[in-house]
């Protein structure tokens, strides 16, 4: 969606001072998405065309790769870091739109096409792809009745339709644009509303292309396309600041409610069993320790106190453990502190690309985070003389690494059927400068740090023989125990997290970060609970490997997020193209 622009400002006080009193006595200093823009009556409004996109495919294609009308001299408008990963590219047109001028069939251009330019549109209309176009920052909308009377908005349209074996195209279009004034606040008037009503008109010129009896333009029949508009301009009580509220009905955000609900219920549940193993089995427990035993007793303890000597064992792994919580840690880092950002407004679907800058960036900075909270169990397992720059190196590298890896290996065979989502070399250049140049920096720094302060001081001392495990039952194994511990979690956020792939893979846009953030903050608490609960119970069992099984119980719900994954691509996306299907599990893997 839209998204603010970088705007250059002096270097120095003095300059900063005159640039802020510019910005009180003019309106030329404007961010899309931020500050409202007013136009005159007849000023030129610019109508701006982003990729082409379809659900089915997942592959954006730039606008004019169709034989669409094109501009003297197509021109790009800068893009931020998050538009380039997008794959949007977003150009000039050449439809002339004036403030309040309304026009009826105007003639744009016309197209002779070639069977290959017919292909290419059968194609397109077959994958269901969509023209995305934006007014003043507005994505272009295309309103549908639903059966009950009420009226639901689609990003875009349709480049065409297929009916019976035949290709009709969307060559004509109704740009119907609600305008909000209020003289008393400002001179001029605010775009509020942007929307398109296409249609397919086989008229050879433009007089009888607003006819209602002209028949719509069959593909296979014709040679040449007149592309031709509407402008209508319609006032608006809607004010400027709530312009977008039309587009976000689109996920039908009453069912969040439901969400949080199932999500609380799940909390207090699982807050309830915890609770009572703390209350009355622990209790019991130290009830009966405490009690005046026999010498026969004394000599026969049970249950964890047994294991009070081998607990704080160093794991095995102990280095890849000590690197996954490091990066489990930057990760949950990045993640709240951009949730802040985008309760607070700053990060809402009217600022294309400004989400995924911002997740990448702060994932870049909270490399430091990662670095000491890796160095810190480092000389926990391993004390003073630990293998800490070895850690270091492996919470800079391996899942960084292996995600860029991954990410590169998608981008090539994007790169492979010629889409515009594949990401530019240069950007992969920039993206690389940011690791180097800053992640790998700053993970160095946050493990010196972390590697300068006292150890965590273990409340027991560790034997120097380890004690024999006894035999574990089937359920008490690593796999079963973990997999279980995962199950709850994921009840957590299943509900959000269709709304989440929705955004994502359905082209909706998403705006409830509030909650969100509430479901994150379940989710944590359910993460920390469910590996108590599991932990204490391998503790009774005199089973003192805890380390890995209490990261597990609650990483493991990522297998329940890849398996649902699979279940929401046969359900609701239905891919058909190789391509696709790898993208979609590449993506979904990470």
């Amino acid at each position: 969606m839209s998204k603010p622009r970088i705007l250059s400002i002096p270097h120095g006080r003095h300059r900063w001072l005159l640039a802020l009193a510019h910005v009180g006595v003019t309106r030329a200093f404007y961010l899309p998405g931020f500050s409202p823009q007013e136009y005159q009556d007849g000023e030129q409004v610019d109508l701006k065309v982003n990729k082409l996109t379809s659900v089915k495919t997942q592959l954006p294609y730039a606008y004019y790769s169709l034989p669409y009308c094109q501009p003297k001299k197509i021109m790009e408008s800068v893009e931020n870091l998050g538009e380039t990963l997008m794959g949007d590219m977003i150009e000039n047109s050449p439809y002339e739109i004036k403030m309040r001028v309304n026009e009826t069939c105007k003639e744009l251009c016309k197209v002779k096409l070639d069977d290959v330019q017919k292909d290419k549109f059968r194609s397109m209309i077959e994958d269901e792809y969509l023209v995305n176009w934006m007014l003043d920052n507005l994505p272009a909308a295309t309103r549908y009745r639903r059966p009950g009377g009420e009226f639901t908005y689609m990003d875009g349209f349709l480049v065409g339709i297929m009916q019976n074996g035949h290709y009709f195209i969307h060559n004509h279009v109704t740009l119907d644009i609600q305008y909000h004034s209020n003289p008393e606040k400002y001179e001029g008037y605010r775009i509020v509303g942007f929307e398109v009503e296409p249609r397919s008109s086989g008229a050879k010129d433009v007089a009888q292309a607003c006819s209602p009896n002209v028949a719509a333009l069959d593909l296979d029949k014709q040679d040449e396309i007149l592309y031709s508009y509407d402008v209508r301009w319609t006032y608006s009580e809607v004010p400027w600041a709530s312009r977008w509220d039309s587009y976000l009905k689109m996920t039908g955000g009453q069912i969040h409610w439901f969400a949080i609900l199932n999500s609380l219920l799940i909390l207090v549940f699982l807050s309830g069993m915890v609770a009572m193993i703390m209350l009355r089995t622990l209790h019991r427990d130290i009830t009966q320790y405490n009690e005046v035993a026999t010498a026969e007793e004394a000599r026969e303890e049970t249950g964890w106190k047994l294991v009070h000597g081998d607990v704080f064992r160093r794991p095995r792994f102990s280095t890849l453990l000590a690197v996954s919580v490091g990066s489990g840690m930057q990760v949950l880092g990045m993640s709240v502190v951009t949730l802040f950002f985008a309760v607070l407004g700053l990060l809402s679907p009217a600022h294309r690309g400004s989400l995924l800058q911002s997740m990448m960036l702060l994932f870049t900075l909270m490399g430091i985070l990662a670095g000491y909270t890796s160095a810190r169990f480092c000389k926990v397992f391993e004390g003073d003389e630990g293998r800490w720059k070895f850690t270091t190196l492996m919470t800079a590298f391996l899942y960084p690494g292996l995600f860029f890896t991954i990410f590169f290996l998608l981008n090539l065979c994007i790169w492979g059927v010629k889409s515009s989502g594949a990401v530019p070399f240069t950007t992969m250049f920039a993206l690389l400068v940011l690791w180097f140049g800053v992640s790998v920096p700053l993970v160095f720094f946050g493990a010196y740090a972390g590697f300068r302060k006292p150890a965590i001081e273990l409340p027991v001392k560790v034997s120097a023989i380890p004690r024999a495990i006894p035999e574990q039952a089937w359920f008490s194994q690593p796999l079963f125990t973990s997999l279980v511990g995962g199950i709850l979690p994921f009840g957590a956020i299943f509900t959000e997290l269709f709304f989440i792939m929705s955004s994502i893979w359905l082209h909706q846009f998403y705006y409830l970060f509030g909650f969100l953030a509430l479901v994150l903050c379940i989710l944590m608490v359910t993460c920390a609970e469910i590996s108590i609960a599991l932990t204490y119970f391998q503790l009774t069992a005199e089973d003192y490997n805890w380390w890995w099984r209490s990261f597990l119980s609650s990483a493991s719900s990522a297998v329940y997020v890849f398996l649902y994954s699979i279940m929401y691509l046969n359900s609701r996306l239905h891919m058909d193209k190789t391509v696709s299907v790898i993208l979609y599990y590449g993506y979904m893997f990470l």
